[in-house]
């Protein structure tokens, strides 16, 4: 079986958004609703997972000696 994809931060939300979507009309069979579920909640981990990271990396950027805007590197919790 050939692993998926990772998705971005903007197809990640899509998806999350269009799983929503199908989960809000009640139409789906329960085995279908949970599978939708379970990747919505996977989506929203990752997504979560990404802003956070974006959130860290944004605060690293701090004012120099000088004056002038330094980025330090985010290192993440790996």
């Amino acid at each position: 079986m050939a692993a998926k994809k990772k998705l971005n931060f903007e197809d990640s939300m899509a998806r999350l958004e269009e799983i929503v979507s199908l989960l809000e009309r009640g139409d789906a069979p329960l085995e279908q609703a949970m599978t939708l579920f379970e990747e919505g909640a996977k989506l929203l981990r990752e997504c979560t997972k990404q802003l956070d990271e974006a959130e860290h990396k944004v605060t690293l950027l701090t004012a120099g000696k000088d004056g002038e805007i330094v980025e330090e590197p985010f290192q993440g919790k790996e």
